[in-house]
């Protein structure tokens, strides 16, 4: 019998994207909410509650947070590309020592 394993899903919170109205990476942690990360619908599925969630911020200060998926919340807004956006809402975010991951344009990464 093989266990499956489940993804991880890898989000960005640029410190530079808060003067545009984004959250900073400070505000996600402590609401456990990041909001409207594109998610091709192919890797939903791959995303059950319980999945690893890695909050990171590359620039500036280099920052990582690890937690818990609780939901992916779909919003009214998708990319020019079509691709759904989603308010990724999670649990237990703590911060860690960083480590770099690979993201798409996006800023997002399913591993």
């Amino acid at each position: 019998m093989t266990t499956k394993k489940m993804a991880t899903l890898i989000i960005h919170a640029p410190d530079y994207r808060v003067k545009d109205g984004a959250k900073s990476f400070e505000k996600v942690i402590a609401d456990g909410i990041g909001e409207g990360y594109a998610i091709g619908q192919k890797y939903i599925s791959k995303l059950p509650q319980g999945s690893k969630v890695v909050l990171l911020r590359k620039d500036r200060e280099k920052k990582r947070a690890e937690g818990t998926l609780i939901r992916l919340v779909p919003t009214n807004r998708y990319t020019p590309q079509g691709i759904q956006r989603y308010d990724v809402h999670t649990k237990g975010l703590t911060v860690v020592p960083f480590k770099s991951e690979r993201l798409n344009r996006f800023g997002v990464a399913i591993i």
